[in-house]
């Protein structure tokens, strides 16, 4: 699978344009997945313009995603604010994937970071499962930033089905050592290739620290290949690698960590069933 990585920086508070900017990055560099950071298409620090821009469905930002989906063939992965289908009023930190036959998913932030400058806690709301979904001919798990800290999250899309683990994010430049460790270290302990897109740019005084990459199956970095970009931020970058998404059932029995904790109960649930390598993936969010 050729995969984009469009470490770029969003125009705060500018939905349109953002999009825009999706639609043309994903037409001048054919994949099979474009992957585009945290809450592009927002911005990061807007305030409570985020309840003014959340994504619902019938969205024409939405239709918009989903025409370029469709003309390219491309699956499209971008970090949105999205409205909640359950509470009117409340909004997600969310990644949303978008599939050229138009339809998308969402797949929920779980963990909202509500430290230093992060006061995510207070505009969104989060999520408590992570389900995995087909993207590109392939079944992915989707995380947001924070959400690499948990190995549990990434245990749980593995142990549903994931091929792939495809995290999004928005972090800032002194927390990128801490992710050059976290996301090889992810993927050694799952056997399953992990792709990292973060934002670069600076955001009400917050500089966020780019550090995009891929991992295979045992945690070696994918080399990557860059992609024509014009742009007046030097930190953005366009790159494609090549991830072979069989690679987990082909190495999984020489590290059968997923074998070998399938079945035992959860530290939240003692006693509790888990699910099986190669079950079929959960219900979308």
């Amino acid at each position: 699978m050729r995969i984009l990585l469009a470490q770029l920086a969003p125009a705060p508070g500018d939905l349109a344009r953002n999009v825009d900017r999706v639609g043309s990055v994903v037409r001048s560099a054919p994949c099979d997945l474009a992957v585009f950071p945290e809450l592009f298409l927002s911005g990061y620090r807007v305030g409570d313009r985020l309840h003014r821009m959340a994504l619902h469905d019938g969205d024409r930002s939405l239709s918009a995603l989903s025409s370029v989906a469709r003309e390219t063939r491309t699956t499209i992965v971008v970090g949105a604010p999205m409205a909640s289908r359950e509470r009117a009023g409340e909004v997600h930190n969310a990644a949303l994937a978008v599939i050229p036959d138009g339809e998308y998913r969402v797949q929920v932030k779980r963990y909202l970071p509500t430290f230093g400058p992060f006061e995510e806690g207070v505009p969104f709301t989060p999520t408590d499962q992570s389900s995995p979904v087909r993207l590109a001919g392939a079944t992915a798990g989707l995380e947001v930033c924070y959400d690499v800290f948990f190995p549990e999250v990434s245990r749980e899309l593995a142990l549903g089905g994931a091929e792939l683990l495809v995290a999004i994010s928005a972090a800032p430049v002194t927390s990128r050592r801490l992710f050059d460790r976290l996301l090889p270290a992810r993927a050694i302990e799952n056997a399953v290739p992990v792709v990292y897109v973060n934002r670069v740019g600076v955001e009400d005084g917050v500089v966020f620290g780019g550090g995009s990459g891929a991992w295979n199956a045992r945690g070696d970095p994918i080399p990557s290949v860059p992609a024509a970009l014009s742009s007046a931020i030097p930190e953005e970058s366009l790159a494609t690698v090549e991830v072979d998404t069989t690679e987990a059932s082909r190495w999984r029995p020489f590290r059968p960590v997923l074998r070998d904790v399938a079945g035992r109960p959860t530290p939240h649930e003692p006693g509790g069933p888990r699910s099986t390598p190669g079950s079929p993936p959960a219900r979308p969010l």
